[in-house]
């Protein structure tokens, strides 16, 4: 999938994430039940559409290496390429290794398309590992389908 293949909706914009969005950004996470813990809104990345805040994801810091982390798109505007663009903003703007985990096999094609390649939880950077340590733990005791990936540079 080459990257420079994506647009947004006419009346969407995509921006840097305001205090004012933070109660947006709670709802689209914790309606996906996504992980709520390091909900820090200077990390985000919104689309906006018609007025409202429609998607959001985020580039979260660790010590050498980023994590893209809470995607999420609001049901009523699926299907309409906002993940992709969504995903695709957050991979150029990424400025170390960027790393991922996610819960299934459909999730984990859909991020490989982009680039992303599985990893075992021994090749995650120490700071992601601490991070990610009670998803692998779900995955051995509970076998939770969680995936851990990379982002491999495109040659």
């Amino acid at each position: 999938m080459k990257l420079s293949n994506f647009s947004l909706p006419s009346g969407c914009t995509i921006r840097k994430a305001t205090y004012e969005d933070i109660w947006s950004v709670r709802w689209l996470v914790f309606s996906s039940v996504l992980d709520p813990t390091q909900l820090m809104w200077q990390q985000f990345w919104v689309i906006q559409c018609q007025g409202n805040v429609v998607a959001c994801g985020q580039l979260r810091n660790f010590s050498q290496a980023q994590e893209l982390g809470s995607l999420v798109v609001a049901p009523a505007w699926r299907g309409r390429g906002l993940a992709s663009f969504l995903t695709h903003h957050l991979i150029v703007t990424a400025t170390q290794p960027l790393y991922l985990e996610c819960l299934g096999e459909r999730l984990a094609e859909f991020y490989k398309g982009f680039g992303f390649v599985p990893i075992v939880f021994e090749d995650l950077p120490k700071s992601l590992q601490r991070k990610f340590q009670i998803s692998q733990l779900a995955k051995k005791l509970l076998k939770f389908p969680v995936v851990f990936m990379r982002y491999q540079v495109e040659s």
